[in-house]
């Protein structure tokens, strides 16, 4: 179950982003609703791309950088023996080849081949930034852009439906994916349908999860304009990082800025700080006997919803 606030307060909202709006337009929506201009979303979704983009609004915009980083999951659909500027359905298409010849068992092997950890050249349209210019930005100035390829880890690649269209000349592909941060689905698409020999591209794509946040958690614009549902800060770093309950003592000594003990269990990244209130001070981190303090948050900044 969602948790809500009074529009004001810091804390996410899980938007259900629709097709043909770019992430920076949501971002644009959520500052009129909740009233603030500081808000910033965890991850680009292109204007073709439905599904979860987590938006911040203030204070909880310090939580972004850290959910970018989570692994997300992807329903799409590839369509083989068609390759396309963009790597997916927006840009002109380049090459067409006659993809009759490609068997279920022949995108089953090359599917495992880009499952686990892969190298993987990012679409040249991406927003990745080159000399301080985004890509995509180069390309449409017409300079031919290769970007290098970087690690991934794909940890699902599932295929669930192959449809032969148009006599069977073209095939269509519904897959899931669930992947690291830095994948670029319409890449998969590409290296999928160059390794069949046949071209290939993105034909839809909605994302279904980011980290701990599903689109069963996510509200429509439309519902967002009726009821600003926002997940209270607390809340969302307790969905987010491990929970660290300090006691009395610590949250007093935390709040004047002596250091505390570490979590002294093991952990991987962040861990939540909250008062015994409920109220989240910190994201901690331990180093060596001590935890030292990656973001503090104040008693007045909006993160409890009790």
């Amino acid at each position: 179950m969602k948790s809500t606030t009074q529009v004001g307060p810091s804390g996410l909202i899980i938007v259900d982003k629709p097709q043909g709006w770019t992430s920076h337009d949501v971002v644009g929506r959520m500052r009129r609703l909740a009233g603030t201009r500081k808000v910033g979303h965890a991850g680009t979704l292109d204007p073709m791309a439905t599904g979860v983009l987590v938006v911040g609004i203030n204070k909880a915009t310090r939580l972004l950088t850290y959910i970018v980083g989570t692994s997300k999951t992807y329903d799409g659909t590839i369509r083989l023996g068609q390759s396309t500027r963009t790597d997916d359905a927006e840009g002109e298409i380049l090459t067409e080849h006659i993809a009759a010849a490609v068997t279920e068992e022949g995108i089953r092997e090359q599917v495992r081949a880009l499952t686990g950890e892969i190298m993987q050249a990012p679409s040249s349209v991406s927003a990745i930034k080159i000399n301080g210019e985004r890509s995509y930005a180069r390309v449409r100035s017409g300079e031919n852009v290769e970007l290098p390829a970087r690690p991934i880890t794909v940890h699902r690649f599932d295929v669930h439906d192959v449809r032969r269209i148009r006599g069977g000349q073209l095939v269509d592909v519904d897959v899931t994916v669930d992947c690291s941060s830095g994948t670029y689905i319409r890449a998969l698409a590409r290296d999928l349908g160059d390794a069949l020999g046949v071209g290939g591209h993105l034909t839809a794509l909605r994302r279904t999860r980011v980290g701990p946040y599903a689109l069963e958690d996510a509200s429509t614009l439309e519902e967002l304009a009726n009821n600003l549902n926002v997940l209270a800060l607390d809340d969302a770093a307790r969905a987010l990082f491990p929970a660290r309950e300090l006691t009395e003592k610590e949250a007093v000594d935390l709040s004047f800025g002596r250091r505390i003990s570490a979590v002294g269990s093991p952990t991987t990244g962040p861990t939540a700080a909250f008062a015994p209130d409920g109220r989240l001070m910190a994201l901690l981190e331990d180093r060596d006997e001590s935890a030292k303090p990656l973001l503090v948050f104040s008693a007045d900044d909006g993160g409890s919803s009790r």
